[in-house]
């Protein structure tokens, strides 16, 4: 293990920590994606199964475990449970072990993770939707601009990005990109989103799963693009101008 790496450790006590927290945060995730796009509240009713509509138990609740422990089914009625659930847990879990332990116990850890869980919002709300909501990435837009502020004044002019050929919601996480990570690493984000979004496109049309006018959810390319410039901007930034 290098130097780095035992850097980046928070600890024997942190770890399960981080991954508790995280995996909390991930259950919570789940009722944005499922509430927002259809406009309801994420706070009231209380967790409940979408089928039966029989509220979900605190030790059922519990992220990944409580999956298993049912065998994927609810309690109540035995209807499956989406593997988007413990999908969007383990996914959050991996992010923040992967933000900390390559960035440390840092601000700008903090500030990649918070994009970071916002990306895992947006990408299963757009891919099952084909929506980003705004009430995702406006207040984003205004968090990532607050996390500039410290420690020291940055530029801000990263939320400012050209439309070009994206929708809407697509400028709008974009600019929520931006204002997390500056204007020269969204610039590597859409590049690498336009990069992964062709080469799958062109997969998925050349396997027959969809055709040349079919709509293929961008947000997901964006969200993988802003992680990665979260990370490894600087590097891939070089990288690209070498």
């Amino acid at each position: 293990m290098t130097g780095a790496m035992v850097e980046a450790l928070p600890g024997v006590v942190g770890w399960p920590l981080l991954v508790a927290l995280t995996g909390l945060v991930g259950s919570f995730l789940n009722v944005c994606i499922s509430r927002l796009p259809v406009r309801e509240s994420i706070v009231f009713p209380g967790s409940h199964c979408p089928r039966c509509q029989a509220p979900i138990r605190f030790y059922d609740n519990v992220p990944l475990l409580s999956f298993a422990a049912l065998g994927g089914r609810c309690r109540a009625c035995r209807a499956r449970i989406s593997w988007r659930y413990p999908l969007v847990e383990a996914l959050t879990i991996g992010v923040g072990v992967l933000v900390v332990w390559t960035l440390g116990a840092t601000w700008e850890a903090l500030r990649a993770l918070l994009l970071g869980l916002g990306l895992i919002a947006v990408t299963f709300t757009d891919l099952e939707h084909l929506l980003i909501p705004d009430r995702i990435t406006l207040p984003g837009i205004v968090v990532g601009l607050l996390t500039q502020l410290y420690p020291a004044p940055r530029a801000l002019i990263g939320a400012l990005v050209s439309r070009g050929g994206m929708g809407g919601g697509d400028v709008k996480l974009a600019a929520m990109i931006g204002a997390f990570v500056g204007w020269q690493r969204v610039l590597v984000a859409i590049f690498l989103a336009v990069v992964a979004g062709g080469m799958v496109g062109l997969a998925l049309i050349l396997t027959g799963r969809k055709r040349r006018k079919d709509p293929l959810p961008f947000g997901p390319f964006l969200a993988l693009g802003g992680l990665l410039s979260a990370l490894w901007g600087p590097a891939l930034l070089g990288w690209y101008l070498d």
